[in-house]
């Protein structure tokens, strides 16, 4: 890819100046002003990095949140830092911010603190901007489950306006996804029963599938043909519920397993993919 010498020069620089530089140049006049590792809550696991656009405009700029994967008890936002510059060159008039969460464990459950603090960061944006921004959930794995748990769920304020989802498990209670080796983990300890309704087990209630209609964000998917830790069945299973409620969305296949949506050409795929998409969406 032509680009791919520059994106590697700005991700070498950007780790080079760390803190110390308030600014970052990705060529071609694109350029953002950033804040590492700001806290949006009182957890030291509650914190963001945050990406402006350095060209001062009184527009309301649209807001990506990037959400790591890691199996909910894992995992941290350095893993998506040059997938986060590669998007900032495709999207340079967005605000875009890529946050860690609250890590579940055997005594804290994900749900509902990790949506929780999908929130938080909406509501700290907010007062950030000065605005009420639309925002576009964007995850990978277990990050892309939350942003779809957020968005169909969650999102009382409606404040998503499309969520793109990276290999996230869509249905927990399908039995090809009862072969991830953290299942039991997943039943146990995913979702707070706190939290649950009477009638509504744990992994029926943190299932996307379970809250999607038909006013559900639009959503693009994308799902590896060889992943052995969410199978692409979890395509199919989400396409139909979309498609039963009408819900505008797109899905699409890579050659690989989990992990190789993040590898050429897969990842150039991709953004090109979610460009057209939000181009769709905007039009709706």
């Amino acid at each position: 890819m032509k680009k791919s010498l520059v994106f590697a020069i700005c991700f070498v620089s950007f780790l080079l100046i760390g803190c110390k530089e308030s600014k970052i140049n990705l060529g071609n006049n694109i350029s953002f002003n950033k804040e590492e590792n700001i806290h949006y809550g009182n957890s030291p696991e509650q914190v963001m990095d945050l990406y402006i656009p350095y060209k001062k405009s009184s527009e309301e700029k649209e807001v990506f949140i990037i959400i790591h994967g890691g199996g909910w008890r894992g995992g941290n936002k350095s893993q998506l830092t040059f997938f986060t510059l590669s998007m900032m060159q495709r999207f340079p008039d967005h605000v875009f911010v890529n946050m860690n969460y609250r890590l579940a464990s055997a005594i804290q459950y994900a749900i509902p603190n990790q949506t929780d603090d999908i929130k938080n960061v909406i509501n700290f944006l907010k007062n950030k901007l000065n605005y009420k921004p639309k925002v576009i959930l964007m995850g990978n794995s277990a990050g892309a489950h939350l942003s779809m748990l957020y968005a169909y769920h969650f999102d009382a304020d409606k404040n998503v306006k499309a969520v793109i989802n990276i290999v996230g498990p869509a249905d927990l209670s399908d039995k090809g996804f009862k072969n991830y080796e953290e299942y039991s983990f997943v039943e146990k300890h995913l979702a707070d029963p706190k939290i649950l309704p009477a009638t509504t087990s744990a992994v029926n209630f943190a299932s996307p599938v379970h809250w999607i209609n038909k006013a559900s964000s639009p959503t693009l998917s994308y799902y590896g043909k060889t992943d052995h830790v969410v199978p692409l069945n979890q395509n199919n299973i989400l396409d139909s519920v979309l498609n039963k409620n009408n819900v505008v969305h797109e899905s699409y296949e890579f050659n690989g397993g989990h992990l190789d949506w993040d590898k050429q050409p897969n990842t150039t795929f991709l953004i090109d993919k979610i460009e057209t998409f939000l181009k769709k969406v905007n039009k709706k």
